[in-house]
């Protein structure tokens, strides 16, 4: 099935990163992710070929061994990963999250240690915000940091859970919150905690979801941190200040690439269902014709084309407005980017199932396992309730319920 791609939306430069990743997206394809998840393994190969090919860190500044490019090029790796079966959930968190934040408020130190390694894929890092008890109220974040009177380090304690990646990560971005010297009341801050820690536990989740990333539980307990491990210490080039009063704004700079990438992963797995669906539509014949003939075949499959493709013009507008600097018009598209990408894979997978009948319930074909996989862009990193609300509240300026 062929891609609609506007040379009006996406510059030269960008149908040739969509064609290059394509086709190495066509030589790992999802039996390859299959095989590495059944395994318990993680895609390394594939993630070190996409490093080698400078995607990975495409986002990332050039002065520190990225691409110099922006969300917009980062979603366009990912989502064609994701048509060829085979999308690195990683890119989300690591290049896109972490990579973000550090580029945009880190120190000079926090930018040579971690940003070169994340653009060459030689180093990962998880992001830990889901707690058990706040859900999707960050400002119910119970992780606190508190300073050590005579070292000044930092000691960090409470519990997260949906963390992707600890295993693999060299460090986890945790969301804590720490006292404002001024007003005594908890703000949020952001803190680089090495995986190998002391009192930095994990416990992985049994998820049903089978997938090359795995799902952690994390504690903190005393966890002690130097002092620089609060990401920014001093002046921010985008907002004017670091550290302990940048943190609200930091946790929103990295909050937006990540709903803009995981509708690139939605709408990548949306494309890949699709595509199978089509192709067996054409070739599956019933009553002397292929079954794509009839219209109750046909026209959902053209009305989830439809569909995945209006998300996609949503999803490109987001990454624009963010990495032209509007962060505020970025929060809106982003989550609406996000809710209309997930929304289509959905309803994809879940008409590819029904297109092929028995056979999407197969193995052979691939497709059965994305009716679980295609949940987590409705849930994950937040519920579209969530995304109504906010849209209801911020965007048509409606009273909230809580």
């Amino acid at each position: 099935m062929s891609t609609a791609r506007s040379t009006v939306l996406e510059t030269d430069e960008h149908q040739a990163l969509r064609a290059a990743v394509a086709a190495l997206g066509r030589r790992y394809g999802r039996d390859y992710l299959a095989k590495v998840a059944g395994s318990g393994g993680h895609p390394d190969e594939l993630w070190a070929d996409a490093a080698k090919l400078g995607y990975l860190g495409v986002n990332l500044p050039e002065e520190y061994g990225g691409g110099g490019g922006g969300i917009a090029e980062l979603s366009i790796v990912l989502e064609e990963l994701g048509a060829a079966g085979c999308p690195l959930l990683m890119m989300v968190v690591s290049p896109a999250i972490c990579g973000t934040v550090i580029a945009r408020f880190g120190t000079e130190e926090q930018k040579r240690t971690w940003l070169p390694g994340l653009a060459d894929g030689t180093r990962t890092m998880a992001f830990g915000i889901t707690e058990p008890d706040a859900g999707s109220n960050s400002h119910r974040i119970t992780t606190t940091a508190r300073r050590d009177p005579d070292s000044g380090d930092w000691l960090l304690n409470g519990r997260k859970v949906f963390i992707s990646g600890v295993d693999i990560a060299d460090a986890t971005l945790i969301v804590g919150r720490t006292s404002d010297a001024r007003t005594g009341n908890l703000k949020p801050c952001l803190f680089i905690v090495p995986r190998d820690a002391p009192g930095f536990e994990r416990r992985q989740i049994d998820m049903e979801l089978q997938a090359a990333e795995k799902q952690f539980e994390l504690t903190l307990d005393d966890v002690r941190l130097p002092a620089d491990a609060l990401v920014g210490g001093g002046p921010s080039h985008a907002f004017g200040s670091g550290g302990e009063d940048a943190g609200l704004l930091q946790l929103f700079a990295g909050l937006n690439p990540e709903r803009i990438m995981t509708a690139a992963f939605a709408l990548g797995m949306g494309r890949y269902a699709l595509s199978r669906a089509v192709e067996y539509a054409k070739e599956r014949s019933v009553w002397k014709s292929p079954i794509g003939a009839h219209q109750a075949i046909a026209h959902p499959l053209a009305q989830s084309h439809v569909e995945i493709e209006l998300a996609r013009l949503m999803m490109q507008k987001a990454a624009r407005l963010y990495d032209e600097g509007d962060d505020v018009g970025a929060g809106e598209a982003a989550n609406m980017a996000k809710l209309a990408a997930a929304d289509a894979c959905v309803k994809a997978v879940d008409q590819s199932v029904h297109t092929l009948g028995g056979n999407g319930l197969t193995k052979e074909f691939g497709l059965a396992s994305l009716i679980v996989a295609s949940r987590v862009a409705r849930i994950a990193p937040v519920s579209r309730e969530m995304i109504l609300n906010y849209v209801s509240h911020q965007t048509l300026g409606l009273p909230k319920s809580y």
